[in-house]
């Protein structure tokens, strides 16, 4: 926005001085012409992106029908991807459910020790008063791992929010995003999926998304016998389940469904106070 303030201000300062130095040889009409040609120059190199266009496809047979075309916006699916958020995302997602379970005893754990192992004086050995002691083979362990142990922390707001978009980018780039209109198909045979994925040269794995929670009997029952076919809500998308998945396939409702509530994400004003449940009291 800077950068576009400055811009504007120094095409109204080219074009006073050109008004100025000209006033008496040009005359008012000729400058007119200028100034308004200078203008246009500066709003159309500040003008917005134009949206994107994607077919919508129909699910019904699998040949493939291109029935529709919406367009979407640029924020959301052709931003500019940011490979470095889409990494730490997936390991982010990678570590939050992770758990170490292992575990080291320490000498107040460890079996036997209950004497002094020997004299204090007179023997000529070290003073010990325990054979529980990390020194003692078969002692306690210092400092070793105890579980269980969480790796879990949180990404901060709009790391999650530039994720999401980057990998939907990177998914419609690479033409690996497509829109359908519904989730039904004709039969509840897992083949007819099969042969759909083939035909249109979709993935191997694929991950469908719809905006609701319940899916049409068919496409549910097809997916069951299908281990690299599975189903999501859109609140529940994430960067690591598109990733995973070779081929995106998003319902028109949520395609525009998830871009309204990435939008309202990256135009909110109060990301602080969004942050503010996941700080940590320390």
């Amino acid at each position: 926005m800077l950068n576009l303030v400055r811009q504007f201000s120094r095409a109204l300062v080219i074009s006073s001085r050109e008004c100025s130095s000209l006033a008496g040889s040009r005359g008012q009409n000729t400058l007119h012409a200028e100034n308004q040609a200078l203008m246009a120059k500066v709003a159309a190199s500040t003008c917005l992106r134009a949206p994107r266009q994607i077919w919508v496809e129909n699910i019904d047979t699998p040949e493939q029908k291109n029935l529709e075309l919406i367009e979407v916006h640029p924020d959301v699916y052709a931003t500019m991807p940011r490979v470095d958020l889409i990494h730490e995302n997936i390991t982010w997602q990678r570590k939050y459910r992770y758990v170490s379970f292992a575990h080291t005893k320490t000498r107040n754990e460890v079996r036997g020790g209950g004497r002094k192992p020997f004299p204090q004086k007179g023997r000529g050995c070290a003073r010990h008063g325990s054979i529980r002691s990390p020194l003692f083979k078969g002692g306690g362990v210092a400092h070793g791992p105890r579980s269980p142990t969480t790796h879990f922390y949180m990404l901060d707001w709009f790391s999650r929010v530039q994720g999401l978009t980057s990998t939907l980018s990177v998914k419609l780039a690479q033409d690996d995003l497509h829109v359908i209109t519904d989730l039904d198909i004709p039969t509840d045979d897992p083949k007819y999926l099969v042969d759909l994925m083939e035909k249109r040269n979709w993935g191997p794995s694929c991950l469908f998304v719809d905006d609701l929670d319940i899916i049409p009997e068919n496409i549910a029952l097809a997916m069951e016998e299908l281990g690299h076919v599975n189903f999501m809500p859109v609140y529940g998308l994430n960067v690591y389940s598109m990733i995973k998945h070779d081929t995106l396939v998003l319902t028109k409702s949520a395609a525009m469904k998830i871009q309204q509530k990435l939008l309202e994400a990256l135009n909110r004003n109060d990301g602080i106070n969004a942050m503010k449940k996941f700080a940590l009291n320390q």
